[in-house]
Formats: C-alpha cells, structure tokens, sequence
C-alpha cells in the first residue's frame, strides 16, 4: 500500500527560503537580535514562534511592528517553483496518491499558491500556521495533517527541507525524506531515509522505491 504524502511547502514546493532570507537577516540586524545568519536560526518555524523566542522582551508596539513587516513581505512575495516539484504534485495525484500540505506558512500565501499554481484538487488536507498552536519542531502539525486523512503517521512519507521541519515529522513517526535546498546534504544525511535536491526527473518507479 503507497504510503500517505505530506509536503512542506517553503524550501520543498517553491523555492522560497532566499526569499525569506534577505527579510530575516536584515530584521535581525535591524532590531539587534545579535545573532548571525538569524534567518538560519528560525527556518520552518511559525511567526509567533520567531516573535516568542526572539522579541518577547521587545515593546508591543515594537513586536506590532514586526509583526506588520513580515506579513507584508510575505503578501507580496514571489512564490517559484521549486524545479520538478508541480509535475511531481501531479505526477502523484494521476497516480492517485493521497497528499496533504503541512506548513508554517499562513493560510492567505498558501491560498495564493493553490490558485497560481492551479492546485485546487492536489492535496485533500492542508495544515497551516493558524491551525496549530505548536509550531514546527513541535510534531502536532503533522499529526494533526493524519488525522485529517484518517492515516496513521506510520503510514506517511514526508518531504522536508529544515531541521525543525524534519525534527517535527520524525517526532510524529513518519518517514522523511530531505531536500538539500535549504541545508547541505552532510547535514541532512542522519536526519533523512533519503537526501534529494529537487523533484526535477523524479519517476513514479522512484517514489515507489522510497515508501
């Protein structure tokens, strides 16, 4: 039986994190963080998770500010294909596989790349940064995404691209297979039943050799 499928969607679906990494980086400078490459540091976590781990000591309207700044970012953001990854999204749904969406993305962007990208009919559960109130490494994402489906998390494959993101889908039970656009692939090698740069060529004999 072909396992369930759950994507991340920043660093796996588009290639988004370089993007994230010029607001971040230069954030982290502007409001003093003092730590170095902070855009590293916070990848796959949710913006509530970045503001209480890292500006709880800030003024509200600091934090307001903050806040107003990455939304807007984000809004306005391009959203690129990461290479292979719409033909293997589809590739997967004429197969009929079961796919989800498990992101800390909110529910807006993540609605904007379904419609530009025509996804409408990809992923039959979708779990965004307003469903959960643990945020990746926390593990509740993704079994919160198999319970949708009504899978076990034993029963699941997961594409993941961050050490929060991998840490949070290990932690649910579920197999990972890691994508090295967003960390080295000697830094993934231990995390991961398998380490891949892209979708770009994959075949449906190869999904079949990784569940």
């Amino acid at each position: 039986m072909m396992k369930t499928v759950l994507f991340d969607f920043d660093g796996v679906l588009v290639d988004t994190e370089p993007i994230y990494d010029i607001f971040w980086n230069e954030a982290g400078k502007r409001y003093n963080t003092g730590i170095e490459n902070f855009a590293g540091i916070i990848k796959g976590t949710t913006l509530p998770d970045i503001i209480a781990s890292h500006f709880n000591d800030r003024t509200e309207e600091e934090i307001q500010t903050i806040i107003r700044e990455s939304t807007a970012y984000e809004k306005n953001m391009p959203l690129p294909a990461m290479p292979g990854s719409m033909e293997f999204l589809h590739l997967l749904k004429k197969r009929r596989v079961t796919m989800g969406l498990v992101t800390s993305s909110d529910r807006e962007k993540i609605e904007r790349a379904i419609a530009l990208y025509q996804l409408d009919r990809i992923f039959s559960a979708i779990v965004t940064s307003d469903r959960i109130t643990k945020g990746k490494p926390d593990p509740m994402c993704y079994l919160l995404a198999a319970s949708d489906l009504n899978v076990s998390p034993g029963d699941c494959l997961v594409f993941e691209d961050s050490f929060a993101g991998i840490q949070a889908a290990t932690e649910a039970g579920m197999q990972v297979i890691a994508l090295s656009t967003t960390n080295p692939v000697e830094s993934l090698l231990d995390k991961a039943s398998k380490v891949i740069p892209d979708f770009k060529g994959i075949t449906f004999e190869q999904f079949l050799q990784w569940q």
